[in-house]
Formats: structure tokens, sequence, C-alpha cells
């Protein structure tokens, strides 16, 4: 299939701009892939379509505040610098990317106005955005992440603009109260069984779920499991080939381990349902799945593509949020649901005004 089978007009004001009320308030479209009907719903109806035995396989990846502001030294230039990965805990090297990039090169520093004991210097350039940071601070090694983290914000993606006119500075305030923007961010741009820190993108499907939601799945018999997949930021990445069979995707570190998959082995062994909550976690299902669909514990990398045509192994049921046109998710969902009823979807979606991205509303796929 070609990327622009896969574009579609989504109007800027259906991109979600702030998280529902409640997790699980955020309205849900269900898709039946075999026969294409749909039917309008809201997460919190989602135990409905569930029945004892089947299982959810959630990430519980943690995102770390990634995104800060610095300034540069001499000129006072402002930096947005996005942390990527430590390279060397003790060393205090981080992988990080800087705007404007032309600006920043080996050798200059960078100074944080919320905590001038903490300087950056540029050692090495690693891609046209890309640099590699050494932390200078008097504090030791195990206080000084928290110490960065602290001068952080939620890592948003860029299409959450917020231009905070008087009307949404209303609506803002009308859900979220008193509540600053950056500390609503920070809870709620993360998943509530967040676990192993990593992630600079919120595996967002997971957003959905509040602690009650869990709770009347666990009643109801439903069964939950953990992987951890470290989102990165190549799953904003605009694809830039036109022939799908050419595109590369940036890896990302998966851990599945023997107690998740002898769970997953054994539902399917079961014949009940597991459905793969997000598209991080069905790329991770897939990259371990044997020929059997059978699963094997793993700790490493993957950066499986997944677009139509493709036949999945394991997870038979797909959670996802409503995705931007030529993403890579968009194309993962239509390789599960099939093209003409994903796009189909889509385009009801957009005509019943739901909300797309990372805040945006849900789609359940089931058969």
């Amino acid at each position: 299939m070609r990327l622009s089978q896969f574009k579609f007009r989504l109007p800027e004001e259906l991109i979600a701009q702030f998280p529902a009320s409640y997790r699980d308030d955020a309205r849900m479209m269900v898709l039946h892939r075999k026969t294409g009907e749909i039917e309008h719903k809201t997460v919190n109806e989602l135990v409905q379509y569930f029945d004892d035995g089947d299982l959810f396989v959630f990430n519980d990846s943690k995102v770390f505040p990634a995104r800060l502001w610095a300034h540069k030294e001499k000129t006072n230039a402002l930096i947005e610098v996005f942390l990527l990965r430590e390279l060397n805990h003790k060393a205090r090297y981080w992988d990080v990317l800087v705007d404007p990039a032309r600006k920043i090169r080996i050798g200059n520093k960078l100074t944080f106005d919320d905590d001038p004991s903490i300087v950056a210097e540029v050692i090495d350039n690693t891609t046209s955005r890309g640099r590699t940071f050494r932390f200078l601070t008097d504090y030791d090694n195990e206080e000084f992440v928290p110490r960065l983290y602290a001068l952080g914000s939620a890592p948003l993606p860029k299409y959450i603009r917020r231009p905070m006119d008087a009307e949404t500075q209303a609506q803002y305030e009308e859900v979220f109260h008193d509540q600053p923007v950056r500390e609503m961010d920070i809870e709620r741009y993360q998943t509530i069984f967040a676990d192993k820190i990593g992630a600079v993108a919120a595996p967002a499907s997971g957003l959905h779920f509040s602690k009650q939601l869990l709770k009347r799945m666990e009643i109801r018999g439903i069964e939950t499991t953990f992987m951890t997949s470290h989102v990165s930021l190549g799953i904003f990445k605009d694809i830039d080939v036109e022939d799908l069979t050419k595109n590369k995707m940036e890896s990302e570190q998966i851990i599945l381990s023997e107690k998740m998959v002898d769970l997953v082995n054994r539902t399917r062994e079961n014949q009940k349902h597991v459905c793969a909550v997000g598209t991080e976690v069905m790329r991770g299902l897939e990259h371990v799945a044997g020929t059997n669909g059978m699963l094997k514990a793993y700790d490493g990398w993957t950066n499986k593509f997944i677009f139509p045509p493709y036949t999945f192994s394991v997870a038979d049921r797909f959670f996802v949020n409503f995705y931007m046109p030529m993403s890579s998710q968009l194309l993962m969902v239509a390789a599960f649901a099939g093209y003409e009823e994903t796009m189909h979807a889509y385009e009801e979606a957009v005509k019943e005004g739901y909300h797309f991205g990372d805040y945006g509303d849900a789609m359940l796929i089931v058969d």
C-alpha cells in the first residue's frame, strides 16, 4: 500500500488539547471489524465487551518530564532541550534534542533558570538536532536526576499547542479548577500503572484507564498483565516515503517477562480474548510471537513496522486512540481492522466530532 492512501482531513479543532475531566469519561467508538458495524460508547462502558478470563495487555512504561528550557551562556538565547535517554549515569552524559539546533555547537554551555547549579555542556553532535550533553553540578549521582526532572515538563506532542485564549482558559478552569497546567500534564500524561521509567511519549491508549475501571474489570474476572515498551519520539516521526515497504522505524526497548508471556499464552490456549492496549503493546507482542502465536520472554529492542496487509498472531482485540493522518499508528490500526473499515471509521469519527491524539478519544476494535 501507499502512504497517501492514509491521508484524511482532520479539522484542527478535533485535536485534543486537554484530557477528559476523568480518565474513563472519554468517548469510545467500537468497531466490529468483520461486519464494519460502529457503536458510539464511552470508555467506562468497556467492560461489557469482555468476560471472565479475557486478558488486557498494558504498557507499564513511565514517562519522565523530558522537555526543558535553557539559556545559552553569553548570548542568553532561549533553547528547548528534550531529554531522550541517559547514556552514562556516573558521567552524567545524556542524549538530547535541541531547538533551534543551529545555535548549539560543541563546547557551548547552557544554564537553567530554575536551578543555576546545573549546567549542560555540549560534547558531541549526533544528528541535525541531536546532541550529547554532559551535565555539570555539585549534586551527587543519586540526587542529580530527580533535580534534573524537576526542571522539566511533560513531553507533550507538538500538535498540542494551546493558544489559551479566553474561551480555552475558561474551559480548562471549568474542568481542572485551579490546578496549574504543568501539574495537570505531569499527572494526566501518565498512566496510573506507570512503573518503569524510560518513555519520552506516553503510551496514550492506557491513559483512559482509571482505578475504578480497573476494579470493575477485576470484578468481572477480566485479567490484566503488563509489558514494558519505552516509547520514543519515533512514534511521532513523519513517514517520508510513499512506498511503505521502504519505511524504517526507530528502535524501542521492550521487555516481556516470563510471568507476562505465560499468562498471554494460557489465555490463548483457553480460547479467551487478548486485548492489546496501544500500538506499542501490539508491536511488542508481534515482535516476540513465534510461528504458532506463542510468546517467549524477551528483553531487547524492536523496530518492527506493521502496515497492511499483515496477519496478527497474538491479540484478537485492540484498544487504541484516534491517530494522526498518515501516522505509523494509523497504519497498524488499518492492518488489524482492515483498510476500508478503518478509513470509514475515521471518516465517521471526524463527522461525529471525536477527539484525536494523545489526549483524544478511544477506539475498541473487536471481531
